[in-house]
This record gives C-alpha cells, sequence and structure tokens, in this order.
C-alpha cells in the first residue's frame, strides 16, 4: 500500500481509475452526448483524463472512423460508428427491441405491458405481452387501435407533439373527442391541461379513461433518438387488482426496467 504524508489526501486506488479500452469508451460515450461537438478541454473534464490521454483515445477513435474532427476543431462522433449504430438499429424492428422490456414489466407487475405509437388520432399497439400466469388477460391487440387522448400511452405521445393550446385545438378541430368513458377529457382545454401535466411530470396515467375498470402508467421509448420518443412503454392494470397508486409509487423502478430507453429527466 502507498503510504501519504501526513494532512495529504490519499491516492485514488488503482481500480477506480480508468484504464486502457475503458478510457476510450469513456470519451466514445461522452462524444454521444454532444451532437454538435466538444472540445478536448471539455471531454477532459467530463471524463476526468488528462489532456494527452484523451488525446490518445481520440486517435484511437478517429482511426477506427468513430469520432471526427469538425472545422472547429471540435470532436464528434464520427461516420463509421453512425453506420454501423444504424445498420444495427435497421436490423431490429421497435416492436422486437423492446420485447424484452415488455416481458419483464409483465412478470414484475402481473400485468398487462404494451408498446403503442401514434398515428393521427389513434394509437396502435405494435406489441403486448400479457403476465405468464395467473392473471385476467385484457382485450388488447397488437395492431388494435383506441384514442389518442383516452389513452395513457397516446396522451404521452401526444404531449411531445402538442405544445400549445392552438396546437391542441387544430388537433382536435371541429369534432367532438370520442369519451368511451365518463373520465375522458371532452374538450381541447382539458387535454391540453393534461398534456402539460404530463410534459412537467415526465408520464402519463389512464385512469379508467378508456375502458372502466382497467387503469394504466405510460412512459416514453427512445429507440431511435435520444429526444423525440418512438413509441411509449405502457403497464395497464385492473385497478380493484393493481392501483393507479401503486404504479405511479414504482415508478423509479418502472423505469429502470426501461434501462436505456427510459425518459429524459422531466423539465423544471
Amino acid at each position: 500500500m502507498q503510504s501519504t504524508r501526513p494532512g495529504e489526501p490519499a491516492e485514488a486506488p488503482r481500480e477506480e481509475r480508468l484504464v486502457g479500452s475503458d478510457r476510450v469508451l469513456a470519451v466514445l460515450t461522452e462524444l454521444a452526448r454532444h451532437g454538435d461537438g466538444i472540445g478536448l478541454d471539455q471531454l477532459s473534464r467530463a471524463t476526468n483524463n488528462p489532456k494527452p490521454t484523451v488525446h490518445r483515445a481520440l486517435v484511437a477513435l478517429r482511426r477506427a472512423g468513430f469520432a471526427h474532427q469538425d472545422t472547429r476543431g471540435h470532436y464528434v462522433l464520427g461516420d463509421e460508428f453512425l453506420r454501423l449504430a444504424f445498420a444495427h438499429h435497421e436490423a431490429r424492428p421497435d416492436h422486437l427491441r423492446v420485447q424484452p422490456i415488455l416481458t419483464e414489466l409483465a412478470r414484475r407487475y402481473g400485468e398487462t405491458a404494451h408498446y403503442a405509437v401514434l398515428d393521427g388520432r389513434s394509437v396502435v399497439y405494435r406489441a403486448k405481452v400479457d403476465p405468464p400466469v395467473g392473471a385476467i388477460r385484457l382485450t388488447s391487440v397488437v395492431g388494435g387501435r383506441n384514442p389518442a387522448h383516452a389513452t395513457a400511452v397516446g396522451k404521452l405521445l401526444l404531449s411531445y407533439e402538442l405544445g400549445d393550446l392552438a396546437a391542441v385545438r387544430a388537433w382536435v378541430g371541429p369534432r367532438a373527442l370520442e369519451r368511451p368513458t365518463g373520465r375522458t377529457v371532452s374538450s381541447a382545454e382539458a387535454l391540453h391541461a393534461a398534456l402539460c401535466q404530463i410534459r412537467d411530470a415526465g408520464y402519463a396515467v389512464d385512469d379508467q379513461e378508456n375502458e372502466p375498470g382497467v387503469n394504466c402508467l405510460a412512459v416514453p421509448a427512445f429507440l431511435a433518438s435520444p429526444t423525440v420518443p418512438s413509441g411509449a412503454v405502457s403497464v395497464s392494470a385492473l385497478a380493484y387488482r393493481t392501483p393507479l397508486a401503486v404504479l405511479v409509487q414504482d415508478l423509479p423502478a418502472l423505469r429502470a426496467t426501461i434501462g436505456g430507453h427510459r425518459a429524459p429527466e422531466p423539465s423544471a
């Protein structure tokens, strides 16, 4: 063990330092957070490594085509990295990529998990996993539709598309909003208020608004972009068996299950 003089801070254990390929991966990960580029000084501070060390990692990444230096001297992800990432993405449809997440959610809660996308005034269910044993199955089907404003997944996705009351009014148009239950929002103003609350919270709920006796909690899934959700993942439950408050209370665990597809932090 290396000794230190009295009053001097102890040196960090060697196993806590980034070494070799770990440094390169740390730099690559940081580059992915800066679409408009990042300078060497910033990279050094962000990865907590000396500039010469970061520069050597960048040389390796540039040699492989995984990093590129622009005319300002900033570094961005390279075309070869993007080519590989997009090729992998295109080879795995979103409903297949999200399937393991739905399976884990259905197992964890003993309820049905869905993945849905927005299509006009409706949501379309791309994937569904029922609980493995001992629970009543919901009537939803893959390919089925429901009114977007009456579902947690739909309201969540609408919150990304309809930024103000004028946009909500234009989306609603002259037709009355369909009301599957007495709890469904019935006006553009009520829908706008709900979407504002969803944007602040980072999740959406359906408190028996689409089907009596069924509630739901939904969070966005970022399968193609870090800022624009490709769809929404939800847990739908019989209200008497799994109250909505239980799902909301367990939101951190639900987001942890979704992992890399979890929603960004709510705005202040």
